[in-house]
């Protein structure tokens, strides 16, 4: 194995910017295909959430996959559905057949937000993990920036096809890369192959700490079955609740508002189409730069602590987002406050819970479940992204921008569920991780020992 490490982490995060770019590029493709297609109103809002209804099928799915079936083949898998979606989409006659192959793009979409925070976790070692994971989520809003470029690369000639169907060169250079890089070591060592997960760790590791790292795994790994029977005991409950309520939270603090409609946010403001496709690119931009200052930042500030200070900002942000364009008329002066709003919002939301949940979800399950916890997180993240974008614009005509306050709100309650459900993981390795969950039940385990020795 002669693969040097950066490329292994390059390619093991390389199925965020897929992610990234399929939601990202239906922002501005959908005023095109919308025109093209005939869309009403119905459909259009179809076309733009299917991609979701297809992530929780992908994300309920991969994880159970995964653990079987391990983590480097499943990549592959999505990767190969990412290509067909690509072409499916580029090339559809009708709206039925888009929003069938929208459908087939978020099963791989949503098997890549289950299996890059997985498979980088399990590569990544304790000291560095977070910056490692946060490759993720910066390959996520790359993706974004990317679409929102392709986007406006491509309006003159509303060439809505070709911004879908560009997704096809990362999703064969993916599936390429993928077939070279190494399975986990962790996934390994619960299949009992035991020098395989050696050859891989003493690369990863440059043979430091190895052997210890290995009956580190071990340990842990001997005392569980893994599957749906595990994922209901007791002691692994309080991770369950710190995944499905950091993956809720991520999108009910509104995130995905902005992605998905901030052509539609500006225009409201008072600012041209093309004045709101750059603004949008200035997001963008801004996103991708932030989150880099966010792997930077992941190991060093630690993972709580960027949940509480993202939850007091975002929910600063959208106060003022609210009520400050309530009360400051229709002037371009609003314009430009609620384009600082977002901005600053963007900017919260890019350094803290964007990467942050990611990374933790990658952390919090025991090994013999991570990658059905890892799923069942998903499919609430893409259920809760999926109420949120299809209820935003309805209430957007309703409310006006006084609906951010209400995401304000929201920035509040998951500040008190950070405060009162989340344990740091900086600087811990997964076993560590694992075992501090078991100490928190002691008396269910104590049991399940004597049960194994009748």
């Amino acid at each position: 194995m002669k693969i040097n490490n950066a490329v292994i982490y390059f390619f093991g995060a390389l199925g965020g910017l897929l992610f990234g770019y399929d939601t990202g590029v239906i922002s501005g493709a959908i005023l095109y295909i919308k025109k093209s297609l005939g869309l009403t109103s119905m459909t259009e809002g179809i076309v733009v959430s299917s991609i979701l209804v297809g992530a929780m099928i992908g994300a309920a799915f991969s994880g159970k996959l995964s653990d079987k079936y391990g983590r480097r083949k499943n990549v592959m898998v999505a990767a190969a559905i990412f290509c067909i979606g690509a072409i499916g989409t580029a090339f559809a006659p009708d709206t039925v057949v888009l929003i069938l192959f929208r459908i087939v793009l978020g099963i791989a979409v949503g098997c890549a937000s289950a299996l890059v925070p997985l498979y980088l976790s399990e590569m990544a070692p304790a000291n560095i993990r977070g910056a490692l994971s946060s490759l993720n989520q910066l390959m996520i809003v790359t993706g974004i920036l990317i679409a929102y470029i392709i986007n406006y690369i491509f309006a003159p000639i509303e060439g809505w096809r070709w911004m879908l169907g560009l997704a096809l060169i990362p999703g064969i250079i993916l599936l390429i890369g993928m077939l070279f890089l190494p399975e986990s070591p962790r996934w390994l060592l619960k299949q009992h192959r035991e020098q395989e997960a050696r050859k891989v760790l003493n690369h990863l590791r440059k043979g430091v700490g190895v052997e210890e790292e290995l009956a580190e795994i071990r340990k842990t790994n001997s005392e569980e079955n893994g599957g749906w029977k595990t994922l209901k005991e007791k002691w692994i409950r309080p991770a369950l609740i710190v995944g499905i309520g950091l993956a809720i939270f991520q999108q009910i603090i509104g995130c995905n508002t902005v992605i998905y409609y901030a052509p539609t946010t500006i225009t409201k403001v008072g600012l041209g189409n093309s004045a709101a496709l750059l603004g949008t690119i200035g997001i963008g931009v801004l996103n991708v730069v932030v989150t880099i200052l966010a792997v930077w930042l992941m190991d060093k500030v630690g993972r709580k602590k960027l949940l509480l200070i993202g939850s007091i900002g975002m929910a600063v942000c959208l106060f003022a987002l609210g009520l400050l364009t309530k009360f400051g008329g229709g002037s371009s002066a609003t314009g430009y406050i609620t384009l600082i709003c977002l901005a600053a919002y963007i900017v919260f939301f890019a350094a803290t819970w964007g990467p942050v949940v990611w990374v933790m979800l990658g952390e919090i399950f025991p090994l013999s479940v991570r990658g059905l916890g890892i799923g069942i997180s998903g499919v609430a993240n893409w259920a809760a992204n999926l109420i949120v974008s299809l209820t935003f614009p309805s209430l957007l005509d309703q409310f006006g921008n006084m609906l951010f306050v209400v995401y304000g709100v929201m920035g509040i309650l998951s500040f008190i569920f950070g405060s009162i459900y989340v344990t740091e993981t900086k600087g811990r390795s997964l076993e560590e991780i694992e075992l501090d969950l078991k100490k928190r039940v002691p008396s269910q385990l104590a049991e399940k020992g004597k049960q194994h020795i009748i």
